[in-house]
């Protein structure tokens, strides 16, 4: 199978996937069931995923990789600190906020076994919170937030910025935010923070 028609199918698959987690569950689909509404085999599936699990694992890779990459790409443009803080962390509120990002969330807490949730954890935060904290350790040697480690300040925006949001999408109690919204919770996020400096 050509590259391409192989990655069309993999988005195919996730897409499969995203579909029947959020009608039946992540405990409650096989990847049999995945394989069929993508209209896949199911040896496929095994072969590039190894079981559901690894699936999981390559949506919440993909899911967190193209906003991991233009998260990297405004870091390695020189310019305000500030200004760069602004524009990831509406990227990644966008992420966190998202009917994906909430998907993949339900389904790790749904698993007993906590690998979901470790995955997660291993792509998302463990891969973008250094580089928050790498915007937010530029802006404090400008002389902000002399008071604060750089841990700290980087744990309290981090609340600042995504507060409950993520739990209570997750537990439907409300929608997903639309773009003003997010630029408001955003923008917030940063006033609030900067009363700290």
């Amino acid at each position: 199978m050509r590259e391409s028609a192989q990655i069309e199918r993999r988005r195919l698959i996730e897409e499969a996937a995203y579909e029947l987690i959020d009608e039946k569950g992540y405990d409650n689909i096989s990847m049999l069931a995945i394989a069929k509404r993508a209209k896949a085999s199911n040896e496929t599936l095994y072969r590039w995923y190894g079981d559901k699990k690894g699936l999981f694992q390559a949506m919440v890779i993909r899911n967190a990789d193209e906003v991991y990459a233009s998260l990297v790409e405004d870091l390695d443009r020189q310019r305000d600190p500030m200004q760069i803080l602004e524009d990831i962390s509406l990227k990644l509120l966008r992420l966190l906020t998202s009917d994906r990002a909430i998907a993949l969330n339900r389904a790790a807490a749904a698993d007993a076994s906590g690998e979901l949730g470790i995955a997660l954890s291993k792509v998302g935060r463990e891969r973008v919170l250094p580089l928050i904290s790498k915007v937010l350790g530029q802006i404090k040697d400008q002389g902000t937030f002399s008071d604060l480690s750089l841990d700290e300040v980087t744990r309290l925006y981090m609340s600042l910025l995504i507060g409950d949001l993520q739990i209570r999408r997750a537990i439907g109690v409300m929608p997903a935010p639309n773009e003003t919204e997010l630029k408001t919770t955003t923008r917030k996020a940063l006033d609030h923070l900067l009363k700290f400096a």
